[in-house]
């Protein structure tokens, strides 16, 4: 902590402030993966035990203040392309998940494991931090009701008349001002305050209960390693693809996000201190998580929301795991940490870490495309992996006919080859 100018204090709150900004998924991720005939509390109590897993990992092992849990998106895509739409049996789509996990782990574990986020060009990896922080944000706004879906514009603004949305407008004016006055942990105080008035103005229903008990996660545990016999078709293979390419640029992604955004990117070799713990620790997440009964478990971008509160090592994310424990016997408290409440959080954090396209070289065409594509292609397919797959795309041809091709290395070659097949016969 004295290395990093840091104190138990400050990642702490940043912990705290992580955990509230993605609790969220102890509800959405029940109810989803429910939906595919599992028992809805038993993936409560599996999406519990897998960010608990991932967390401790990722503090202890790889010491980054990066928090994991189950991932949004990973788990749409199990439920209803999956299970739904391929008719594949929740049982055997959760073995899909182990053997995704298992190949990560194998990968992480490689030589390669070091070099994969290394060797990514140091202009791409400030486009991930700020490409994050447009998705984050206009996350906020689209979960908030601020924005909304429009047949004729795509988006447009919501209903301005809403209580909800009312309370999550108040909820971002506050916390930008305490932020503004650099007031020690803003965001959080911030999230704090819009729950309470949203609970004195009713808006936000009063918790039923404080303290329940822990359901069984017994009717989903053990199903993926028992059902890996019926991995036997090829609609299977795309399946486990897509979990691993996606869980493993989806993690990429927000760890150099959220590294750059700490200050762990060295700013002459722009290489990532502790990327290859960080990776092993996300991969073994996702096995562990497959295990208890999950969808695949991913570094959650929310993580910015404490790095910008102070969190700068890895006990942040063993507090976020203490507090999901805590979580399982509280679940009734949780009904109060809504959308509107946690838009400023990420909001703001979007807002920090766009700074970092003062980083890019904009004068430079054959930096600039690929580093714009990675940042809007982010927010426009509502994706950090489209996004970063766009921008791998782009570099090698932009920096090929400039005539700087041999300043391309082999990884990025081949990610942009990995990439176009992914798009042609996978996304």
């Amino acid at each position: 902590m004295r290395e990093n100018r840091t104190s138990v204090r400050r990642e702490l709150i940043g912990g705290l402030t992580t955990f509230l900004a993605m609790s969220y998924i102890l509800a959405v991720n029940p109810e989803l993966l429910g939906s595919t005939g599992m028992s809805k509390t038993a993936v409560f109590t599996a999406t519990i035990l897998a960010a608990i897993a991932g967390c401790l990992l990722m503090g202890l092992v790889a010491n980054f203040p990066v928090a994991l849990a189950p991932g949004m998106g990973l788990n749409a895509f199990f439920t209803y392309t999956v299970v739904q739409e391929w008719h594949i049996p929740w049982q055997t789509a959760l073995a899909g998940v182990l053997v995704a996990g298992i190949l990560f782990i194998l990968l992480t574990l490689s030589k390669l494991r070091d070099k994969l986020i290394n060797l990514i060009p140091s202009a791409l990896k400030y486009a991930v931090s700020a490409g994050i922080g447009l998705f984050i944000a206009f996350s906020g706004l689209q979960t908030s009701g601020i924005i909304v879906a429009n047949k004729s514009n795509a988006v447009a603004l919501g209903n301005l008349h809403s209580p909800t949305v009312l309370l999550a407008i108040f909820g971002i004016i506050v916390g930008i001002m305490l932020v503004t006055a650099n007031v020690t942990g803003g965001i959080f105080w911030g999230m704090f305050i819009t729950a309470a008035v949203g609970m004195i103005f009713g808006i936000i229903p009063l918790p039923t209960g404080i303290v329940s008990g822990v359901p069984s996660v017994q009717p989903i545990f053990g199903q993926a390693v028992t059902h890996l016999g019926n991995i036997n078709s090829f609609q299977m293979i795309i399946v486990i693809l897509t979990f691993f390419i996606i869980g493993l640029f989806d993690t990429s992604g927000t760890l150099v996000g959220v590294a750059t955004e700490a200050g762990m990117v060295d700013k002459q070799s722009g290489e990532v201190k502790g990327v290859g713990k960080a990776l092993f620790s996300g991969a073994l997440a996702t096995s562990l998580g497959a295990i208890f009964g999950t969808s695949p478990t991913t570094a959650y971008v929310e993580s910015t929301s404490g790095v910008a509160v102070g969190a700068r090592t890895g006990l942040s994310s063993v507090f976020v795991a203490l507090l999901f424990a805590i979580a399982a016997f509280f679940s009734p408290v949780l009904t109060v940490i809504t959308s509107a409440v946690t838009a400023s959080a990420l909001i703001i954090v979007g807002i920090l870490m766009l700074s970092n396209v003062q980083y890019i070289d904009w004068t430079k065409f054959e930096i600039a495309v690929p580093a714009f594509f990675t940042m809007i292609m982010m927010l426009l397919t509502y994706s950090i992996s489209e996004g970063l797959a766009v921008g791998f795309i782009f570099y090698p041809i932009t920096m090929t006919v400039k005539g700087r091709w041999r300043e391309v290395n082999a990884l990025m070659w081949t990610m942009m080859v990995v990439f176009i097949l992914y798009f042609a016969f996978v996304a």
